[in-house]
């Protein structure tokens, strides 16, 4: 651990390899990782939220680290495993590494907009039946900003009204949640970043 209750980037960058199968995926995981903290940080900049900027980097730099155990050194997914789990492969990875509560639940609490009970048993997935919601500023932030960017082949930005009407498939109860993160926080600017990473903007 840092001097600050939160790990250092030295450390964090640690972690990403000592869990990443090969460096294709530590460059997928760990440039999206980058990407959703450079929009959680603008966001805290632009609304001046009072949000702590450590807690949202570390957060939002571990949050996919659950990534790595379901791909294989080439980037495929394993047989067997289902990538809805990645959150809570990082939530078990986080506490196993000994991080603090408040950056292991963005690990498995940043899925969707909020995976609940009932999303769960309604839809089958393979994970335990409990509620898988941001409940804290920070836990919101990070699930909203995560939404702007996938580790797609290729990667993509994607804008608020691409991940708007890419969520409604699963009910307009999940597009009232983004669209209230909306207003939590603003809608951030991707042009920059889409220059800055080189990927498109959809």
């Amino acid at each position: 651990m840092s001097t600050s209750m939160y790990p250092s980037s030295k450390q964090i960058d640690a972690l990403h390899k000592k869990y990443a199968p090969s460096k294709i995926m530590y460059d997928l995981v760990f440039v999206h990782c980058q990407i959703v903290c450079d929009i959680a940080l603008s966001c805290i900049a632009a609304r001046g939220l009072a949000v702590d900027p450590d807690l949202i980097r570390a957060g939002a730099l571990l949050h996919d680290i659950g990534v790595y155990p379901l791909f294989a050194a080439d980037g495929a997914m394993r047989a067997g495993v289902a990538y809805i789990t990645h959150g809570t492969e990082g939530e078990r990875i986080l506490r196993q590494e000994g991080l603090p509560e408040a950056i292991w639940r963005m690990a498995s609490h940043h899925t969707g907009v909020g995976l609940t009970i009932q999303d769960i048993e309604h839809q089958g997935l393979p994970l335990p039946r409990q509620d898988y919601t941001a409940e804290t500023e920070a836990e919101r932030l990070i699930m909203y900003a995560d939404k702007f960017h996938s580790k797609t082949t290729p990667p993509y930005f994607n804008s608020y009204e691409w991940y708007r009407a890419d969520v409604a498939k699963f009910g307009q109860n999940k597009v009232d949640k983004f669209d209230a993160l909306a207003t939590e926080f603003g809608v951030p600017d991707l042009v920059p970043l889409s220059a800055r990473y080189g990927f498109v903007i959809r």
